[in-house]
């Protein structure tokens, strides 16, 4: 015990920060989320950043070493996660030897017999964060018991206090909706998760509307065609700043100035953008703090393997599923469910046309017969559909310029 007078002239330093605004040197960091959030390269990604003293999550880091506990992925396949997450980056490697990885696959014993070991195999390393993934591998007793957690907390408190470094560690949410819970409380298991440690970062997977998967599909687009001229024709006296963020205009440039081997090409790099666009998935990430202020939570695309900020703000917008009211989650799902009806009937109507009459033009009665529905039924799927018109009972092509 110490008296508050007698040291308040003279306070001692507070333990400067890690990670900027987000967690000190020596203190202890949770990041929680469901699987498939990309949580080891999030972590990966934070032993770069503190190995070369970069930015991670916009935030910056102090440089120091750091030690990856590596308790989930082969040998292998961990030292190419890292090699992928640099080449992600764009970072050259200038200080790999920042970075230990201690690889415990199928080694892994209760978190009570690990702190122990650790502790005396990193005491001289002068390491500036333990990252260890995943803590479910090294539980010990059950999590839903806030005694037995607490002591299995009470290491992560050891390795701080024994070697002055951060502790940074990844769990799971619990099963089930996530999005009407605060973020403290989505890690499954005992509360005594979400309170031990002095910072937590939850993610939550956001819903991409279709209109910005479109948008991503025409930028993709745009980038490579842009990346093909680049490399194989002289277009800059040709094309605007705003022709070059439009896909059709870039598409039909393309069509007029390559050769058709060229064109076979591009194609291919397009379908191989746009996969990787529709690939991405977006992510909110909300901040528990209890050495810092609060902030606005982080939206990121992980773009495999790496997470980017949302540097437009076009995140910032969506809401997550869970956090919907009912009646807005059931209209969004009629929605959807109206939609792929119709596209289901058009599909329908247009096999029917193809084969209702052995490749001639089919009347209402072939297509109707065909399809077990009455003619009335098969005018109105024609009229919706668009492409096709009702000529002489027969069912034709629409040139789009005649409605029936």
């Amino acid at each position: 015990m110490e008296e508050l007078a007698a040291v308040w002239d003279n306070l001692p330093p507070l333990a400067p920060p890690l990670i900027e605004g987000i967690l000190r040197q020596g203190h202890k960091m949770l990041i929680a989320g469901p699987s498939k959030a990309g949580k080891s390269f999030l972590q990966i990604e934070l032993c770069c950043a503190i190995a070369e003293g970069r930015r991670w999550l916009g935030r910056r880091c102090a440089q120091g070493k750091v030690l990856y506990v590596n308790l989930e992925l082969d040998r292998a396949s961990c030292l190419h996660r890292f090699w992928d997450v640099y080449r992600a980056l764009g970072w050259q490697p200038k200080s790999l030897r920042n970075i230990d990885i201690w690889n415990l696959r199928g080694k892994s014993v209760p978190m009570d017999k690990l702190a122990p070991k650790l502790i005396r195999r990193a005491q001289k390393k002068g390491y500036s964060a333990v990252v260890i993934d995943p803590i479910y591998k090294i539980i010990t007793g059950d999590e839903n018991s806030a005694e037995q957690m607490a002591r299995f907390c009470n290491q992560f408190d050891k390795i701080c206090t024994e070697l002055g470094a951060a502790t940074i560690y990844c769990h799971h949410h619990s099963k089930g909706a996530q999005g009407g819970k605060k973020s403290m409380d989505r890690a499954s298991g005992s509360g005594v998760f979400a309170r031990d440690p002095d910072a937590q970062l939850d993610m939550i997977e956001l819903t991409i509307p279709d209109a910005m998967r479109r948008q991503q599909e025409d930028q993709a687009t745009c980038k490579a065609c842009k990346d093909y001229l680049d490399a194989h024709y002289a277009w800059q006296d040709d094309l605007s700043e705003d022709d070059l963020l439009n896909a059709r205009t870039m598409l039909s440039y393309c069509e007029n100035s390559l050769s058709k081997w060229q064109m076979n090409d591009l194609r291919r790099q397009i379908e191989e953008e746009k996969g990787r666009a529709l690939r991405r998935t977006a992510w909110r990430l909300e901040a528990t703090l209890r050495e810092f202020p609060g902030f606005e939570p982080i939206n990121v695309w992980f773009d495999y393997p790496i997470h980017r900020m949302d540097e437009s703000g076009a995140l910032g917008d969506i809401q997550p599923e869970e956090d919907k009211p009912m009646w807005q989650r059931a209209a969004e799902k009629n929605k959807k469910n109206a939609g792929k009806r119709k596209d289901d009937r058009r599909q329908a109507l247009e096999e029917a046309i193809d084969n209702g009459n052995f490749g001639d033009a089919p009347t209402v009665s072939d297509v109707a017969g065909f399809l077990g529905k009455s003619e009335r039924t098969i005018r109105t799927m024609v009229k919706e559909h668009g492409g096709y018109k009702i000529e002489n009972n027969l069912i034709v092509k629409s040139t789009g310029e005649e409605k029936d």
